[in-house]
């Protein structure tokens, strides 16, 4: 995942080097508590941009003759024409005609935020071994993330087990909204300083600016590292303390 750098990142040597000593930290300490790493997953440890390609794939189909321009762009889609938001990617496309825009929207929404078109997402590179890495190093993985329980649980479930996350096993946690329409930064805010109850928060990673402050301003002993993947527009200033890196890969 790819757009222009607005914060500067850690260089591929200083990234694997941030990466190797959080691992490291996720080593229990002799009668300690439970070192914890926090995951969101949206941007972060998964790129969603296959889900929204493929789904605007699949609207294209629907379109008649009358719309042959727009059917024609909206099958061309691929991730990496994708911007944060629904609407700007459309842009992106061509696809301006505002009775077309309306119904990809509607179509759109109905598919991205369920269950089905979940198995679409992929990996940021690296994520898989990371997450693997500080989980058989003796961390609790909690992968908290702004999806929400009611219409993507079972999906978000079956997408990390087929991805090959820890999930299912002891030692990890999937935490959800439960209710789709609570913003997602104010569903962080508040279950964030419940995240301390499973141990000693030492990373955090999130692809929003706001949640990166706001888990570091909870967990100040903790690591919060910002994937410069997508994100909000109009998101916050990064605190300085925040790390930022391209991906997960450590080698």
């Amino acid at each position: 995942m790819s757009t222009p750098v607005k914060y500067p990142r850690l260089s591929a040597a200083e990234q694997r080097a941030l990466l190797h000593q959080i691992v490291a930290r996720c080593r229990p300490e002799k009668g300690g508590p439970t070192p914890v790493v926090v995951f969101d997953l949206d941007g972060t440890l998964m790129d969603n941009r296959p889900r929204t390609s493929e789904i605007l794939h699949e609207f294209a189909a629907t379109l008649g003759p009358a719309d042959h321009d727009a059917q024609a762009r909206l099958a061309g889609a691929t991730p990496s024409s994708l911007a944060y938001l629904l609407t700007d990617s459309l842009a992106r496309l061509g696809v301006t005609r505002t009775d077309v825009v309306g119904r990809a929207e509607a179509f759109w929404k109905e598919r991205f935020f369920a269950d089905e078109h979940l198995r679409l997402d992929v990996e940021v590179a690296g994520g898989v071994a990371f997450a693997r890495a500080c989980h058989e190093a003796g961390a609790i993985l909690i992968y908290m993330t702004g999806r929400d329980l009611p219409l993507m649980g079972i999906g978000t479930f079956r997408s990390l087990r087929d991805l090959g996350f820890p999930i299912g096993v002891p030692g990890t946690e999937l935490v959800l909204k439960p209710d789709a329409a609570m913003p997602d930064e104010a569903y962080k805010r508040l279950e964030g300083p419940k995240l301390a109850r499973v141990g000693k928060i030492v990373a955090v990673f999130d692809n929003e600016p706001a949640n990166c402050n706001t888990l570091l301003e909870m967990n100040p002993d903790s690591v919060s590292v910002l994937l410069d993947t997508q994100h909000l527009p109009g998101a916050p200033p990064l605190h300085p303390d925040v790390k930022v890196i391209a991906d997960f890969v450590m080698a």
